[in-house]
């Protein structure tokens, strides 16, 4: 069955913005049509069937489907987490049409057999498009690079040891170079353990007065700065992934003045939340990096604004509840996102801060471009395709998330808009009701 979106404001930073029907037919974009206001919905649309299926988006936006290029679907290995399936429709009802998997899972991401069997999962739960991103080295232990012919080969978008930094610059260089040679960017897990020790909070007068050994920003931007010269060194593309400091954001940009091929990303909670969140929100406010001060927030955006930063990821990070209720010192880093990143996102829009467009590079267009995988409303392209309502009343409730896990430190909270349809291949995986 054919598909019609009309009276869609359709949105493609830098090719499309008007209002407009699209007409989809076996998974690809058909014909896209500006409205005419004196036509039927389908008289401009050639090739239109009788067999139609039509979706009034009046006052709706139509962007390309957003990308999520830091999630952690935890399958193989901790399914009471998250899985594949379940993750994967958390990510249709955020509005995201695909995804790029960290490869700490247990076995970790490091083989052509992991790499084939999170993709066989993806096919079979049939909701969005799941890129794994591989290991750089083999069990995460920054001693033995993988095979990133091979794994480039099997499908794998970006290599990375996220979970854990590589700590000896000598294999960080030549995994750069490695990465180089078959075209893959390399994402930085920027942390120096020494420096971080056995802290589990932000360094400062919040963790002075909760009694919480804190983790100093250069624990992030140090590594930033190595890996931004080694990126200088080699002329390969690092990404830097969850920044959360001003530091980094500070170096990224003189990196960019220079050339030197960098990227980075930030995550909602990152200039949603600073470190005060920790005492209401317990361990839901725990993660790694930490959330940071009110300095550091509003540092992240400013690099969102001036393109610094490149995109907004979630770094999904599903955590069973009993695990979360522990002693803060004790309970595993992280929190999910999927389900909430956009409508937190959309607040920087309504604020004036960003335009609707620098939101869509940021949450579509640049991840896409990053990871070197299709994107965009054109005709003949997949149809993956997100509708947004930028007036629909959004509550948090975790105990409703399609996640197998409910780590958000975001419960409760009341914003406006948030995705009403996601679209992959043609298919419809969520549309809000």
């Amino acid at each position: 069955m054919d598909l019609l979106l009309k009276n869609a404001q359709v949105m493609d930073p830098g090719h499309l913005d008007g209002r407009m029907n699209i007409l989809v037919r076996k998974g690809h974009i058909h014909s896209i049509v500006p409205v005419a206001k004196d036509r039927g919905p389908t008289s401009d649309l050639p090739g239109a069937a009788n067999d139609l299926q039509i979706i009034d988006l009046e006052g709706k936006i139509v962007a390309p489907g957003l990308v999520d290029m830091h999630v952690h679907f935890r399958e193989p290995g901790q399914e009471h987490k998250e899985t594949i399936e379940s993750g994967s429709r958390a990510a249709a009802h955020g509005g995201f049409t695909a995804v790029c998997t960290m490869p700490n899972t247990n076995p970790v991401n490091d083989a052509l057999e992991i790499t084939s069997f999170i993709q066989r999962k993806a096919h079979e739960a049939g909701l969005i498009k799941v890129y794994p991103c591989a290991a750089i080295s083999y069990s995460l232990k920054g001693e033995r690079l993988t095979d990133f012919e091979a794994l480039k080969k099997a499908g794998v978008v970006a290599l990375s040891d996220d979970g854990m930094p590589v700590k000896g610059s000598l294999i960080m260089r030549k995994a750069l170079e490695r990465a180089k040679a078959v075209d893959l960017p390399i994402i930085s897990h920027a942390e120096d353990l020494d420096l971080a020790a056995d802290g589990a909070m932000n360094e400062g007068p919040v963790a002075e007065a909760l009694n919480i050994k804190g983790i100093p920003n250069a624990a992030e931007s140090i590594m930033v700065m190595r890996d931004v010269a080694l990126a200088e060194l080699t002329g390969a593309h690092v990404h830097i992934a969850h920044v959360s400091t001003a530091e980094s954001v500070a170096t990224i940009r003189w990196a960019k003045d220079r050339g030197i091929r960098v990227t980075g990303e930030t995550a909602p909670h990152y200039f949603m939340l600073t470190h005060e969140a920790v005492k209401t929100g317990g361990t839901h406010a725990k993660m790694n990096p930490p959330l940071r001060s009110e300095k550091d927030r509003q540092a992240i955006i400013e690099g969102l604004v001036d393109q610094t930063i490149d995109a907004i990821a979630t770094d999904h990070a599903p955590h069973h509840q009993d695990e979360k209720k522990v002693m803060f010192e004790k309970a595993p880093n992280g929190v999910i996102g999927l389900e909430t990143s956009l409508s937190l996102s959309l607040a920087l829009v309504s604020q004036g801060v960003l335009t609707l467009s620098d939101l869509i590079r940021l949450m579509s267009t640049n991840p896409s471009k990053i990871l070197n995988i299709p994107s965009g409303l054109r005709i003949g392209a997949a149809a993956n395709m997100t509708a947004i309502d930028l007036k629909r009343p959004v509550q948090v409730q975790a105990d409703t998330f399609q996640s197998k896990s409910r780590n958000t430190p975001f419960e409760g909270w009341k914003m406006a808009g948030g995705p009403v349809l996601t679209l992959v291949d043609g298919k419809i995986v969520y549309c809000a009701r």
